[in-house]
């Protein structure tokens, strides 16, 4: 199952400022906590339950870029998810998204009786 959804970051998202001067970045750790807030709501996961087994960022997110958050499973304990810069005024080809952010959740092992 693929879910995609439609993220919008403001433009005067206070994350831009500071990161950096003149030339304003979406911090990662926005980008990925946008992407596990969707996964949570849409699989009904508690993700305290779940670790990031990897995450790659790809792509600067620039105030105004437009973003999908995709994501599928879970299917043999992993949630596979990307966000994706939809278009960028003067850059994007046509019909192509660039991956901003592609990641993979995996299940934790929940911890028994001690082992001897």
């Amino acid at each position: 199952m693929n879910i995609r959804h439609t993220l919008e970051i403001s433009p005067d998202h206070p994350a831009f400022d500071g990161h950096f001067p003149g030339t304003p970045i979406l911090p990662g750790a926005v980008l990925l906590d946008e992407a596990l807030r969707f996964i949570e709501l849409d699989l009904a996961l508690d993700l305290r339950e779940w670790q990031i087994s990897n995450a790659k960022f790809l792509e600067r997110v620039c105030p105004g870029d437009a973003l999908t958050v995709e994501h599928s499973g879970p299917a043999n304990g992993l949630v596979r998810f990307t966000v994706r810069i939809a278009h960028r005024a003067g850059v994007a080809t046509p019909g192509v998204a660039k991956p901003a952010l592609s990641g993979t959740l995996l299940a934790m092992r929940v911890a028994g009786a001690r082992d001897a």
